[in-house]
């Protein structure tokens, strides 16, 4: 005889696993705007320059600035790299486009 499934518990773990990858993607985004110095502006000066990047529909503006993108991170893994060890793959961003925290100097 089958074993019933447990729905309850099945749903409890996918919220558990969503308030995760929500939590995570926060931290994440935090990360970001502290490693692109965009800490330094006000709330409202962020706020609005994400309003007009989210406005924004000129596919060649939006593609300059996924490449400035892509440079950052890859700059950074470059610079974060071991000197001796040459990996720079262990360095890298994590999924989701933040750097990791582990892997920059004086995170907090």
């Amino acid at each position: 005889m089958r074993k019933p499934r447990d729905f309850d518990g099945e749903l409890k773990a996918l919220q558990d696993k969503a308030r995760e990858l929500k939590t995570r993607k926060v931290q994440q985004l935090g990360e970001l705007v502290i490693a692109t110095g965009a800490d330094a502006l006000s709330t409202n000066e962020l706020a609005g320059a994400l309003i007009v990047l989210g406005e924004t529909r000129d596919a060649g503006r939006r593609e300059a600035w996924a490449k400035r993108g892509a440079a950052f991170f890859q700059s950074r893994a470059r610079r974060n790299a071991p000197a001796s060890d040459g990996d720079a793959g262990g360095a890298a961003a994590q999924p989701g486009g933040a750097p990791s925290a582990s892997g920059r100097k004086g995170a907090a």
